[in-house]
């Protein structure tokens, strides 16, 4: 009851695949992996130049 059992999360992801399709998923998770890295790069140009200073 604390948490979300294997069997739940399997049932969820095979919904969310039915509704969104395995291509528009595929470019969803591109997109946030871009995003993600974006992050990463400005935070560390961030502290880059924090340094310099």
């Amino acid at each position: 009851m604390a948490g979300i059992s294997i069997g739940s999360l399997l049932i969820i992801l095979a919904i969310v695949l039915l509704l969104f399709g395995t291509k528009k998923l595929r470019n969803l998770g591109g997109d946030l992996g871009g995003a993600i890295k974006s992050f990463k790069k400005s935070v560390a140009d961030d502290d880059k130049s924090k340094t310099k200073k």
